[in-house]
């Protein structure tokens, strides 16, 4: 089973608390944006085997949003941050980095 750290109310919860939002850091596009784009944005996700960042809703808890870092492959969780943040903090990205010594940010985004 999947537990995951809700940042927002300290609290480790198992899956069945939470409800997964999808993909995390997506660049949104609105009005301005090609058709191309828009599509992307609401039909293309990345979906890798490995480490994929996602957003988490602590349904059954505090109610707010956070994300998480973790692999797909083996369900390992590198950490949790606010959901308002831009990118992973460079604990977690270190964390990811001492697994996979191959994986980059940049490689993600």
């Amino acid at each position: 089973m999947l537990i995951l750290h809700c940042p927002n109310c300290g609290q480790d919860v198992d899956e069945t608390d939470l409800h997964a939002g999808g993909e995390a850091h997506l660049k949104r596009f609105g009005p301005g944006s090609t058709d191309d784009e828009f599509e992307d944005y609401l039909f293309r996700r990345a979906n890798p085997k490995g480490v994929h960042f996602e957003r988490w809703h602590h349904t059954y808890g505090c109610g707010k949003w956070f994300l998480a870092a973790r692999c797909t492959a083996t369900l390992e969780v590198f950490g949790t941050y606010s959901a308002q943040t831009p990118e992973p903090p460079q604990d977690i990205k270190d964390a990811i980095k001492s697994r996979r010594p191959d994986w980059t940010w940049e490689s993600q985004s």
